[in-house]
C-alpha cells in the first residue's frame, strides 16, 4: 500500500496503526511586501533631498569656468563657479566654489555665499541714494529710479540687484565687464548705502532734514 496513507494496515484484518503524517512544506514567499506596522529600522531616507539647501535664499549661477592645472603627470581639470544668493528682502551675497564636478562646485559656492551675507537697504523698492564702487577694473554706478521704471541692468549686475529685492533701479557699468569683478563691485556699492535714519544718527541731526 502507499506510504502517504493516513491509516496503514499492519496485519490483514487485525490491527491498524496510524502512520506519522509528513509535514507539509511551506511555499517560499519571495515577494516580501513592506509592512507599515513593522517599526524595525525606522523611516526611509529620501536620497533626492541629499545635498540640497533648504532655506529662504534663492540661488543664481553667474559664471562657470573650466580651469586647467598643468602638473608633472599631465593636466588636471576642474570647474570654478560664481553663485549669487539672496532672499529678495535686503540680504544678498556671492560665493566662489571650485571642484572637479559642476554640482560640487555649485554647492561649495553656496556655502561660501552664506558666510558673506550683507544687508542692503530698500526704500520704496529702490536704493536710497546714488552710489558707485570700483573693484579692480570694474566700475559700477547705481542710481535710484521712480516706481514702475524696472531694473535697468544686465548680466551679473542684474542677478545681484534682483536677488537683493530691488524692483526699480538704474545701473551702469563704467569699466570692465568681467562677471566676477562686476558682482564684487556691485556688492561693494550696495554695502556703502545708508538710509536717512542712519545718516541722521551719524550727523546728530533730525531725520526729517534728509527727506
Amino acid at each position: 500500500m502507499e506510504n502517504n496513507v493516513e491509516n496503514k494496515v499492519v496485519a490483514q484484518g487485525t490491527v491498524e496503526v496510524k502512520a506519522d503524517k509528513k509535514p507539509e512544506a511551506k511555499p517560499e514567499n519571495n515577494n516580501r511586501r513592506f509592512n507599515p506596522n513593522n517599526k524595525k529600522g525606522g523611516p526611509r531616507r529620501n536620497n533626492n533631498q541629499r545635498g540640497r539647501f533648504n532655506s529662504e535664499f534663492e540661488e543664481r549661477v553667474v559664471d562657470i569656468a573650466r580651469v586647467t592645472n598643468v602638473v608633472k603627470g599631465g593636466r588636471r581639470f576642474s570647474f570654478s563657479t560664481i553663485v549669487v544668493i539672496g532672499d529678495k528682502k535686503g540680504k544678498v551675497a556671492y560665493g566662489h566654489g571650485k571642484a572637479k564636478e559642476v554640482p560640487d562646485s555649485i554647492k561649495k559656492a553656496i556655502k561660501d555665499a552664506r558666510r558673506n551675507l550683507i544687508n542692503a537697504p530698500i526704500v520704496d523698492g529702490t536704493i536710497p541714494h546714488v552710489t558707485q564702487a570700483k573693484f579692480i577694473s570694474s566700475n559700477i554706478l547705481l542710481k535710484p529710479a521712480p516706481k514702475g521704471k524696472g531694473i535697468i541692468a544686465s548680466g551679473a549686475v542684474r542677478a545681484v540687484v534682483e536677488l537683493a529685492g530691488y524692483k526699480d533701479i538704474v545701473t551702469k557699468s563704467l569699466g570692465s565687464s568681467s562677471k566676477t569683478n562686476s558682482v564684487k563691485a556691485t556688492l561693494k556699492a550696495l554695502s556703502q548705502l545708508k538710509t536717512a535714519k542712519e545718516i541722521a544718527a551719524m550727523r546728530d541731526k533730525d531725520e526729517s532734514h534728509f527727506n
